[in-house]
């Protein structure tokens, strides 16, 4: 049986004649608009809201983060949230509270508003303090460390290859690490080599890169700020391992005693660190010996050290020259060399540094479970 279809009412039959096709409702075509973009209108509101406060914020208070600081960072952590330098806002009241107000000198107030009026009128940015170096509000352990400036390291590359100082002369006395003096000139020589050959540089991007971190520049004076620690013990893979190393009571255990307790080769402390001759002149000043007097026998011990390390040198070079068998193939720029190698160089325990390759996957026993950790007798 077909199925039956009812009677168009008038109203329906008036919509169709009129229009051609029924007339969608209100609420169908609110639908319809919302389901293209989002389905809910609250989530498309919030966006726009965020999106508006970041634009205020840009052309507000963000506006000082555009262009760097001359000579100093241009941290977030730096700036209250109306975009003033808080140094400055703190270095003016308190020199306001001072009597002596006229003899300091004005401290620039940075902000988005008048920061190209205090850098063109001179005024003196406040140095940095501790609270300034975080670039990351929500990070406040992480500190943003110093750099050494352009001129910093012009001065490094002079002393060691113009001037042929030592590295751990240079060192000592401009503060600066000892890895890091030779990593500079090592930059540098390649830097050199490159302006000679015509390659091109990107120095804008170092620039601008320089600009955004706080650095350590180098003072021609008597007093040179010290850029890092340049004395810290290194840690030896000896001293990894767990050790009970009983002592009597009535015994005076000193470094040297307990380099022995870790291995018999190992030396003290006051041997191991990087500038031990820091630790002889301190013991000089302590004992009375004169500036100058210190000074003649420092400069007598890095010639006896300078002679050893050039002595040290050339029997290695000999070392290698007689142990490697050089093969050079005619026209060809490689060169092979071949090592004997015998099994009994890995030692009994098959660690020592004469064996082929680096041997992984042996842990020391000193956690290891069923070993005796407790000393048995007392020497």
């Amino acid at each position: 049986m077909p199925p039956r279809f009812g009677k168009p009412s008038v109203d329906s039959a008036r919509q169709i004649l009129h229009y051609g096709t029924p007339r969608p409702c209100y609420q169908c075509l609110r639908k319809l608009q919302l389901r293209a973009f989002s389905s809910s209108p609250y989530r498309e509101h919030r966006q726009t809201r965020q999106r508006r406060t970041m634009w205020r914020w840009l052309n507000g208070p963000g506006a000082v983060f555009k262009e760097p600081l001359p000579g100093s960072t241009n941290y977030l952590n730096a700036y209250d949230a109306n975009g003033k330098l808080l140094r400055a806002t703190k270095s003016r009241s308190s020199s306001a509270r001072s009597d002596d107000q006229e003899s300091e000198p004005e401290q620039a107030d940075i902000s988005s508003d008048n920061i190209e009026k205090n850098i063109a009128s001179g005024r003196p940015i406040p140095k940095e303090a501790a609270v300034d170096l975080i670039p990351f509000p929500l990070n406040r352990s992480f500190r943003s460390q110093p750099v050494l400036s352009e001129e910093f390291k012009d001065e490094i590359f002079k002393q060691v290859v113009e001037d042929d100082k030592s590295v751990r002369t240079v060192s000592a006395d401009l503060g600066v690490e000892m890895s890091r003096v030779g990593a500079v000139v090592r930059l540098k020589s390649v830097e050199k080599r490159w302006v000679e050959e015509g390659k091109p540089l990107a120095l804008p991007y170092a620039r601008a890169v320089l600009e955004m971190l706080p650095k350590t520049r180098f003072a021609s004076g008597p007093r040179q700020p010290i850029h890092e620690s340049i004395n810290d013990l290194p840690v030896h893979r000896h001293t990894k391992t767990q050790i009970f190393h009983p002592v009597s009571e009535s015994r005076q255990f000193t470094r040297i005693d307990a380099g022995k307790a870790f291995s018999q080769n190992l030396l003290p402390a006051d041997e191991r660190v990087p500038h031990p001759e820091l630790i002889t002149l301190e013991k000089e000043r302590i004992a009375g010996v004169q500036s100058g007097e210190m000074r003649r026998r420092q400069q007598q011990r890095a010639e006896e050290e300078k002679a050893r390390y050039e002595a040290r040198a050339k029997v290695r070079q000999e070392i290698e020259e007689r142990d490697v068998t050089k093969v050079a193939l005619p026209h060809s720029r490689w060169e092979f060399r071949f090592r004997d190698i015998r099994v009994e160089d890995v030692g009994r325990t098959g660690r020592d540094k004469r064996g082929v390759g680096a041997r992984y996957g042996f842990p020391h026993e000193d956690r290891k479970r069923g070993q005796v950790k407790i000393p048995t007798k007392v020497e």
